[in-house]
């Protein structure tokens, strides 16, 4: 049985320390995702301190985060993933890793090498991403195992599958698939960037297609067109268009929760953090993880508060550093 079977883009990633000084040589705004060629990513590295490497993107990172929650709820299943790696050594790092975790591969291997992500954490840990998709790319439906979705209760993805038409379209159809089977389908827009790019695309694939929508408040306030400064509340009511159940990140505030019976406000926890890589995806992780049990939506929420505040406390999207029993716990 598959808890919930994502597709996204496998990345390795590389963590290194840096100052805002450095982000203005790099012309990045902090917090956001920018795609780069090899050779810029090289000069980021070369910029940043103490690397430390992890499997990671988005949708792996909430797929491995179901898989260490359901070490401790093993009737709930256990998560698969999917996504376009190198036939190289990161690429079989990448899947050995993931599989160590107790997840379920189907890493389609390409003749390019197996992308990375080069992430720059600033004082403030905020963190920004200089991402070389290489082998990601080039996924397309026909890598996409059909029989294994039939053994799922959820499909889940992110809008970075946006970034090339042959993503889109595999993102696209496997969605379409899992509706034929009577799935639920997570959706989690995942960066500023996206929201920005792919906003009209976004507002009219959404409806319909998207059970459960994640997203924070500035991605929120781009995709309905609220604008910069638009109360919370406001956006997330506009944004209750877009699915029947719309979660909306808040950062250190917690989050909010639209769905038909109204909006739901679950503060988050005060921590000390030291890293915000995987926040969003853990704390998608943490709500579906919830969701799947059939708890009620608050419950949901706190429980997405939790693990992404426990996440920000180590480096990287590091679930193995964490206490299970004092996330799962309350």
């Amino acid at each position: 049985m598959v808890s919930v079977y994502g597709l996204g883009n496998p990345l390795m990633d590389i963590i290194l320390h840096a100052d805002h000084a450095t982000l203005d040589r790099l012309s990045a705004v902090a917090g956001t995702m920018n795609l780069v060629e090899f050779e810029r990513q090289q000069l980021v590295v070369s910029l940043g301190r103490d690397p430390g490497y992890s499997p990671g993107g988005s949708c792996a990172n909430t797929i491995r985060g179901l898989a260490w929650l359901a070490a401790g709820s093993p009737d709930l299943g256990t998560p698969a993933y999917t996504g376009a790696v190198g036939a190289d050594e990161n690429g079989d790092r990448f899947r050995r890793f993931l599989e160590d975790e107790g997840v379920t591969t189907r890493l389609a291997a390409k003749e390019v090498p197996t992308g990375t992500s080069a992430i720059l954490v600033t004082p403030d840990f905020e963190r920004t991403m200089f991402t070389h998709l290489g082998a990601c790319r080039e996924y397309k439906f026909g890598d996409f195992d059909l029989e294994l979705l039939s053994q799922a209760h959820m499909f889940h993805t992110t809008g970075y599958m946006w970034d090339t038409e042959n993503q889109e379209d595999a993102a696209r159809q496997a969605i379409l698939a899992a509706q034929k089977q009577g799935l639920q389908v997570s959706f989690d827009v995942a960066d500023p960037f996206v929201a920005r790019r792919y906003r009209t695309v976004l507002l009219e694939w959404i409806p319909g297609k998207v059970d459960i929508l994640f997203a924070n408040l500035e991605e929120l306030r781009e995709i309905t067109g609220e604008g910069e400064g638009a109360e919370a509340e406001r956006t997330l009511e506009a944004a209750g268009a877009l699915a029947p159940v719309v979660v909306m990140k808040i950062g250190k505030l917690g989050c909010m929760i639209s769905s038909p019976a109204g909006i739901i406000r679950v503060p988050g926890e005060r921590v000390e953090p030291r890293d915000t890589t995987g926040a969003g995806d853990s704390f998608a992780a943490g709500f579906l993880h919830a969701y799947l049990q059939g708890r009620p939506l608050a419950d949901c929420g706190r429980l997405a508060n939790r693990i992404a505040s426990r996440i920000v406390t180590v480096q990287g999207c590091d679930y193995r550093a964490l206490d299970r029993a004092a996330v799962a716990a309350g």
